[in-house]
């Protein structure tokens, strides 16, 4: 039995190491950029591929990211509902404030500061998805312009502050027609660098904004967004104007 053991855990102890020599295989070192004019013409022209200036004039947005948060923003106004499992919540992106429900019922305060944290973390991970291009000049963000080994430009946007992960990077890739066709990341929640997904599946909402709906990367493509809608305000999305009146209420 003791021999048996030993032979298992020498295998784990191997798989292990295995696994540790193919990541450091597969991990890219992040490039290292020119900041300058060039870089940042190369970002308004991936900002205008997707037509930003639609994006300004979205007001609301409507989306699922993998069906399992269900999102109505109301960018006007900086304010959010998220839907997840048996539980909604109601806030402001300005100050993560606002109010929870659990199977219908609302949660007092305590449970819904915990809840509040996970659903602004939810947030901003799944609004990044949904158009980052537009972001490409927040502040807080380096853009450098970077050469590809076939000689392309690339677009390496560094995240120095903001959201929950600051110190991620994205590295864009254009394709024919402009539009965002793969990035590569290095970022905290995957600790190999440098992996690609692709930027495809565009829609075009009725502002004229167009976001990626899939991505290819891990061996498959994967629909992160759908069921997404933008319009101008609320009442043009078809949401009732009324739904974030309890975060004015007493």
């Amino acid at each position: 039995m003791m021999r048996a053991f030993k032979i298992l855990a020498a295998i784990l102890i191997l798989g292990l190491l295995a696994l540790v020599v193919v990541g450091y295989s597969l991990n890219d070192p992040r490039p290292e950029g020119q900041p300058g004019p060039e870089a940042d013409a190369l970002a308004r022209s991936l900002e205008a591929a997707v037509h930003k200036d639609a994006w300004d004039r979205t007001g609301a947005v409507r989306w699922s990211f993998f069906e399992r948060h269900h999102y109505v923003w109301d960018r006007e106004r900086g304010l959010v509902e998220l839907r997840w499992g048996d539980s909604r919540a109601l806030f402001r992106t300005a100050d993560q404030t606002g109010r929870v429900w659990k199977e219908g019922v609302e949660q007092d305060a305590a449970d819904a500061e915990a809840a509040l944290r996970a659903a602004y973390a939810y947030w901003i991970n799944d609004s990044f998805w949904l158009n980052p291009v537009v972001k490409l000049f927040d502040p807080g963000v380096e853009r450098s312009l970077v050469k590809l080994d076939d000689g392309r430009d690339a677009l390496l946007a560094s995240y120095t502050s903001g959201g929950v992960t600051p110190g991620d990077a994205f590295l864009w890739i254009p394709g024919p027609d402009g539009l965002p066709a793969a990035w590569r990341m290095w970022v905290q929640v995957i600790p190999i660098g440098g992996i690609e997904t692709t930027w495809e599946g565009w829609v075009e909402l009725s502002t004229g904004a167009k976001v990626a709906t899939q991505h290819e990367g891990w061996g498959r493509v994967m629909t992160f967004i759908s069921d997404v809608e933008g319009a101008e305000n609320l009442d043009a999305l078809g949401v009732d104007p009324g739904l974030f009146d309890p975060l004015f209420q007493d």
